[in-house]
């Protein structure tokens, strides 16, 4: 047997042994709440958050971490965030401080 396949092996005997114990009532599985997608904002409500933490396109991009063509197609409705931009966009909405702490950090 190969350390590949050892490595599987033994992968597939403690997930039989947890679900062995779990049927046995020796072990409790966690449930975990998905959060909810991030709303997908507006054109104008992206040019808002940005303005609202005085911010020109290319240091908001910065902040982000995509280009200030990227943003500014946002703001004109030409193109939709990612899903990881939206959900950067969520954070920064709900506390605009993470936007301004990682302006403020030094490379």
């Amino acid at each position: 047997m190969t350390d590949g396949e050892s490595s599987i092996f033994k992968q597939l005997k403690a997930g039989l042994e947890d679900s062995i114990a779990f049927s046995r009532g020796e072990l409790s599985l966690v449930t975990t709440a998905l959060p909810a997608p991030p709303p997908k904002p507006e054109p104008t409500q992206i040019a808002e958050l940005r303005n609202s933490l005085r911010m020109s396109q290319a240091v908001f991009a910065a902040v982000i971490n995509v280009s200030p063509k990227t943003v500014q197609s946002w703001e004109q409705g030409v193109r939709q965030p990612s899903h990881a931009a939206l959900r950067m966009l969520e954070v920064i909405r709900l506390d605009p401080g993470v936007a301004k702490s990682i302006l403020a950090r030094r490379p």
